[in-house]
């Protein structure tokens, strides 16, 4: 069940940062985040109404107040990291987030068998050569390489914390509501202060209404991905499920394949097949 839901997860968080990167082609990042993750805090608060989950209400929303918080950070600081570029050394660099959690699981007594452990690093490497890593001639900005650390350590936090905000079914859609609210909140804070300091709020010529199924699918995404990654977690170790669930790039640079017929590198390609064998050791292990 932790392979299922964490590859569940890997597939989910694939396609919405796929489909975030197109819909930040054409209006502005923060707006895409408001946006998207209002219109999954409206979705979660119906859910939350019709299974009565309100009645889960305890300290352990502490934690998805704090995932709330950190999640916008780390997404905005991966987006201006990624127009900082090269693209080619962000993107395996941000999968160092599969560290925060690996850490706390091992911290907390886990220990994965040989198998296992070998999995792990197979898949780790196949995730950073997924990314098309850049060995030569890639001018790397200090301030890109700090922000995609910061990205990472906030994407492998968010990790953690959701982990921990509920123990049940509901109470997991009501700890997902009140992250998706805290999120809306930090976020439209973040765009407040950019249009007051003359940033564009909306791409030219307004939000067009055809575009809000996009919205719609990128945020519902990312809060299905933060579900089954808490359920993958919950059923069994923290090591394999964050690992399982860190192969989202591999899922992004198929869906660029497949959707807008980019062509892998021969180093992604190779990432992607060192991914699924390291899913497998994962999943027999």
């Amino acid at each position: 069940m932790t392979a299922l839901f964490a590859l569940a997860t890997s597939v989910l968080w694939g396609l919405a940062d796929f489909g975030g990167g197109l819909l930040t082609r054409r209006a502005p990042a923060l707006t895409v985040v408001v946006v998207s993750q209002t219109v999954a805090a409206v979705v979660l608060g119906a859910v939350v109404v019709a299974t009565g989950a309100w009645s889960e209400a305890g300290p352990r929303l502490w934690f998805a107040v704090a995932a709330g918080l950190v999640g916008p950070v780390a997404l905005l600081s991966f987006y201006k990291a990624l127009a900082l570029g090269p693209m080619g050394v962000v993107s395996p660099l941000a999968t160092l987030s599969v560290a925060v959690p690996v850490s706390v699981g091992l911290f907390l007594g886990e220990r994965p068998g040989w198998t296992q452990a070998a999995g792990i690093a197979v898949a780790v490497l196949g995730v950073v050569l997924a990314g098309g890593p850049q060995w030569r001639g890639a001018a790397v900005q200090r301030r890109a390489v700090l922000l995609t650390l910061v990205a990472a350590l906030g994407f492998g936090t968010v990790f953690v914390l959701i982990t921990e905000a509920s123990t049940t079914v509901t109470g997991l859609f009501l700890a997902l509501f009140v992250q998706r609210v805290t999120n809306v909140l930090t976020g439209g804070a973040a765009l407040y202060a950019a249009v007051r300091r003359g940033a564009p709020a909306l791409p030219e010529g307004g939000l067009p209404w055809n575009a809000l199924p996009a919205y719609a699918f990128v945020g519902l995404a990312d809060v299905a991905a933060n579900g089954t990654y808490a359920i993958a977690a919950r059923h069994g170790p923290v090591t394999v499920a964050a690992v399982l669930a860190s192969l989202y790039p591999v899922v992004t640079s198929l869906a660029a394949r497949g959707f807008l017929r980019e062509r892998l590198r021969a180093i992604q390609a190779a990432g992607a097949g060192l991914a699924l064998v390291g899913t497998l050791l994962l999943a027999t292990g």
